[in-house]
Parts: structure tokens; sequence; C-alpha cells
């Protein structure tokens, strides 16, 4: 066996330079950290995708105060009905005895038209009372969902309408419904002097011609 004879000729040969060895440690860092990221983009990704596919309806803690929409005439495409359970915030004092969860109806519109839209909403004995499309034009909305524990109207007609379907398989409405529950959807819904107790709307787009907003002392 032959040995060196500088005995810090083997010292060097076998200890990396300072640079080398920060180099190597930024590399296993920087890999570290891509890997355990990964799971996470991964999932923000697909999160984003199943939103855009209409698989997850966007969610939002409700006030707890219910609110009243009137129509004469509620006409929609791509049509969807589902149960599903809304949330109020922890804490929240409207939550009563219900603790802070309302079970409620989703309907969900790809495409709807409303004439003379009139929605109200008690706030300590006066109401916030908003009309529209009451002059011609009507209102119109995108992707349209409304958690309501009441509907009624004087006339509803459905093209193509399956009920009974598992309301996460559909594939008329813009949002799919949870996984096992019961639902319905049809190619279109017309409704005449609809009325609605709701909890929550929302819609991708939301046009309101002849919009009037007040205070008022009755409801719709």
């Amino acid at each position: 066996m032959a040995l060196s004879e500088d005995p810090t000729e083997a010292t060097t040969a076998l200890s990396p330079s300072p640079g080398d060895s920060s180099e190597r440690r930024g590399r296993v860092r920087l890999r570290r950290a891509a890997l355990m990221g990964a799971p996470a983009f991964a999932l923000a990704a697909g999160l984003v995708v199943l939103t855009a596919q209409g698989a997850l309806a966007a969610q939002f803690a409700i006030s707890g105060m219910p609110f009243t929409v009137t129509a004469d005439t509620l006409q929609g495409t791509g049509f969807g009905q589902f149960g599903a359970l809304d949330n109020m915030p922890e804490g929240s004092p409207n939550a009563g005895d219900t603790g802070g969860q309302i079970l409620v109806i989703v309907t969900a519109i790809r495409e709807a038209q409303l004439t003379n839209l009139c929605q109200s909403v008690e706030l300590g004995g006066t109401y916030l009372h908003i009309t529209a499309g009451n002059k011609g034009t009507p209102v119109k909305a995108s992707g349209l969902t409304t958690d309501s524990t009441e509907i009624s109207g004087k006339l509803a007609a459905f093209d193509n309408i399956e009920i009974g379907g598992d309301a996460s398989t559909f594939d008329k409405p813009p949002v799919k419904g949870p996984l096992g529950v019961f639902g319905q959807q049809a190619d279109t819904v017309t409704i005449k002097d609809v009325r609605q107790t709701n909890y929550a709307t929302t819609a991708t787009r939301f046009t309101l011609p002849d919009l009037h907003m007040s205070f008022s002392s009755r409801g719709c």
C-alpha cells in the first residue's frame, strides 16, 4: 500500500472544499423543498380543476339571516336541485338552536332570467329592499345557485327532467352535489310567481337592470 509523502495531500483529496459542500447542501435543500411542495401544489391544482368543472361549489359562511326573493317569472337552462348544509361562523349570534347549521335546498341554474325581481332582508324592524328587472329587461344570471329553506310558485315546468339521481353525477347544472345525495336535474325550468326563503345566493355573473335599493317598512 503506497503512502503519500505529503500528509496533507490525502486530507485534501478526501475532504471537499467549503464551496462544494455548500453547493451540495443547497441542492439537497431545494430537492427536499420541491418534494414537500409537490403534494400541496397538486392538491391546489386539483381543486381548481374540480371547481372549474363544477364538481365543487364555492362555499362561504352564511350570516344565518334569511332573506326573501320573489319574481314574476324565472326561466333557466341547465337546472339541478339537491340538499345540502349551510354553516354559520362559530359563535354566530344567529345560530339559535340550529347548532350553526341550516339544511337547505340548493337550486343551481347554468343560465337564468328573472322578471320583476324583488329581494328583502329584515334588519331590526326595517327591511333592506332591492328590486330590478321590472321595466321590460329581465335580470340575467350565469352560474346561479340559491340555498333555500322554502320554494313556492304557481306553476313549475321542466324539460327532460331526471328525478332521484345521485347529485354528484349531474351534468346539466353548473355545480354538482355531494356523493350519495338525492337530486333532480333538467334541461330547462320555468317557474311562475316564484317565492324563495334563502340563506345564500351565488353567481358567476349577475346583471340587474333598473336596480333600486332602499330601506322599507315592508318586505317582498
